[in-house]
């Protein structure tokens, strides 16, 4: 499992920058049981985990286990395959996380097996289910955008105070997670309020302030005009301004976009409830009571307690001060 946790890491490491290849990260264990070399998806048309992770380890390869975390591909598309490659360079085992759900690219556990290669499936399942593969295998599965919903609110779920103020409701570690989250995402989505109440940039930045590498695609969603000068149109990053209310919509225009971001305001997150479109809640919740100020949401749906939109815990950490909370439909709820 160390091994497999060590390609869960290099995975993480490219997220948002392979699409639309999936982030997939590799890891070669020598015959004699020693790290050989580690590698990672490249953005296209550059090599697969496995290629990055064979260069690394060179001929310590032969005879070794490689650790992948998804099944190896088995189709040439812009690159060979790389269950033949791992063939090729005499990798012995081949311990893979997660089955290829795509038909086109499956089938290479089958053919190192019917080579003589052992394969062993399943291994550190969900670390990489809800990691770094999260979005790409939603969207493989059901065929649109995984769409995580981001909030930061007081114990009594505001996101501002009575006057409107709301820097900072989180801590300085929450803000900064926030900004490496944004430097992995493909999309963030904001209404036309959020832009002319907040006037965000909704771009990814480096703890000395600087924009990170990767940027995601801002998305401005709403009917409403906004300011010319607005930050969120200028050139830090690609803006798409979808005028439309409606969340079908909103996923439909960003079908090419696998890991979506639902950043505010109220109104635009009741909308994607109401649609039972939201995949994900990231929740930060700062020990502030502030008693009066907007709600996190408006208008979601939810006319009782029976219809009531019900996620469960999948992960609770502390940031600073603050505390995470990762949540995920309840079963059968239909988000």
């Amino acid at each position: 499992m160390e091994h497999m946790l060590q390609a869960v890491a290099a995975a993480e490491s490219v997220r948002g920058l392979t699409r639309p290849n999936p982030p997939v990260g590799a890891v070669i264990v020598d015959a004699a049981g020693n790290l050989a070399g580690t590698g990672a998806t490249q953005a296209p048309p550059g090599p697969h985990a496995e290629v990055m992770a064979l260069r690394s380890a060179g001929d310590r390869a032969w005879g070794g286990t490689a650790f992948v975390t998804l099944e190896p591909c088995n189709h040439y598309g812009r690159t060979p395959p790389c269950s033949k490659t791992l063939l090729d360079a005499g990798i012995a085992k081949v311990v893979y996380a997660v089955s290829d759900p795509n038909p086109t690219a499956s089938g290479g556990a089958d053919f190192l097996r019917a080579n003589g290669v052992e394969v062993v499936g399943g291994v550190g399942v969900d670390e990489v289910e809800q990691g770094p593969l999260r979005a790409w295998l939603h969207r493989q599965r059901t065929g649109r955008a995984h769409v995580t919903w981001k909030t930061a609110t007081s114990l009594d779920g505001r996101i501002a105070a009575a006057d409107g103020s709301s820097q900072w409701i989180t801590g300085e570690a929450a803000r900064a997670e926030v900004h490496r989250e944004r430097a992995k995402l493909d999309a963030i989505v904001v209404g036309t309020g959020t832009v002319l109440a907040d006037n965000p940039s909704l771009t990814a930045r480096n703890p000395d302030g600087s924009l990170a590498t990767h940027q995601p695609l801002r998305v401005v969603v709403g009917t409403r005009e906004i300011p010319s000068n607005s930050r969120v149109l200028d050139d830090a990053a690609e803006t798409l301004w979808l005028r439309t209310r409606d969340p079908h919509e909103v996923v439909a225009a960003l079908a090419d976009y696998p890991d979506v971001l639902v950043e505010g305001g109220a109104v635009l997150a009741g909308a994607f409830f109401k649609a039972h479109l939201v995949d994900r809640i990231l929740a930060y919740l700062a020990p502030v009571v502030l008693g009066d100020g907007p709600a996190a949401v408006i208008g979601a749906g939810v006319d009782n307690i029976g219809s009531a939109h019900r996620f469960v815990r999948e992960s609770v950490e502390q940031v600073g001060p603050d505390i995470r909370l990762s949540l995920v439909p309840l079963t059968g709820e239909g988000n």
